[in-house]
């Protein structure tokens, strides 16, 4: 990634972690409100329904016993929510011989006990935030997980992982950041291992095309606020993802978009925004914040005018 951007996208998330941690938790993504987006849910359950539903749409885990030991990349980690639920809830699998070597915090993860014969489940969260690495680890020590998860500060573009090192790789409203979405996925590829899947969910814009269009001086106007704002290179299509993914060594590609289902996101966020300790929060939290939460509205009306898509995608090396 160029400097510049690193910097950008590192200082926008050392700053609103904390902040975002204590007012939504540890899942920095939007929620599910099933597929028409009319489902009224408790915000945090919102985000966990939906990496339940991208597993069950992805069919990960399979049926099969996972007897051997499954390593599991999470690109983007933030503060180690997904690293750590999924981690969890691989290791619980009635079906399966994973464990996990601590005694996890049940309140933490709303988890299964996990079975503790057998192989292990282990998990590596990647961010370009110090501050998210740290907090990760310290949230991983608080539940149990300090000897199967670790996070690393370190660029997606140019992960430092062997070949085929990964069982999952999962990307959860990263790949918006990332400058170079070709080398990105590529990456993504090389480090998943000849059977392994790939779980990607994104920001998108609008299909482009003779019957869509191209896009407008006006809804460029808004994706260039929605850039500058939230540091991002820029977005593309799901059509665009999907080829790309298509010119890698990838089997049973599916692609989704679940706009409709996560766009009531934005209006939570908004309302939680307006709380006095979420107020008080923004305040001393600096100027990136501050404007980060001032556009909230930008993504809301984004998805209420079919400008920006929540974009899915998994497939099979």
């Amino acid at each position: 990634m160029t400097s510049t951007l690193y910097q950008q996208i590192q200082q926008l998330y050392d700053a609103s972690s904390g902040l975002w941690e204590q007012v939504w938790g540890e899942h920095m993504h939007h929620g599910y409100y099933g597929p028409d987006g009319n489902l009224k849910k408790e915000r945090r359950q919102a985000q966990i329904d939906l990496i339940e539903e991208l597993l069950a749409w992805a069919g990960v885990p399979s049926d099969k016993t996972l007897c051997e030991s499954y390593r599991i990349l999470d690109v983007g980690c933030g503060i180690g929510g997904s690293t750590l639920y999924l981690t969890e809830k691989f290791s619980s699998l009635p079906q399966n011989n994973l464990k996990l070597d601590g005694e996890a915090d049940q309140n933490y993860s709303r988890s299964p006990a996990p079975n503790k014969t057998g192989a292990r489940v282990t998990a590596t969260g990647i961010t370009l935030s110090p501050v998210q690495a740290n907090r990760a680890t310290e949230r991983a020590k608080i539940a149990g997980l300090e000897s199967n998860v670790n996070f690393l500060v370190a660029d997606a573009l140019n992960m430092p992982f062997p070949d085929e090192s990964f069982d999952l790789v999962w990307s959860l409203e990263s790949g918006e950041h990332m400058p170079d979405k070709i080398k990105f996925l590529q990456e993504c590829c090389r480090v998943l291992k000849p059977g392994g899947t790939l779980i990607l969910a994104t920001w998108c814009h609008r299909p482009l095309g003779e019957t869509a269009g191209e896009l407008t001086d006006e809804e460029r106007k808004q994706l260039a606020e929605i850039y500058r704002v939230y540091a991002l290179p820029y977005v593309i299509s799901l059509p665009e993802y999907e080829e790309i993914v298509r010119s890698l060594p990838l089997t049973s590609i599916r692609t989704a978009d679940w706009s409709k289902a996560v766009a009531p996101f934005w209006d939570v966020v908004i309302d939680s925004a307006l709380t006095p300790s979420a107020i008080w929060g923004l305040l001393t939290s600096g100027w990136t914040t501050i404007q980060a939460a001032l556009a909230l509205g930008l993504m809301s009306r984004g998805y209420q005018s079919g400008l920006i898509r929540f974009g899915m995608i998994c497939a099979v090396k």
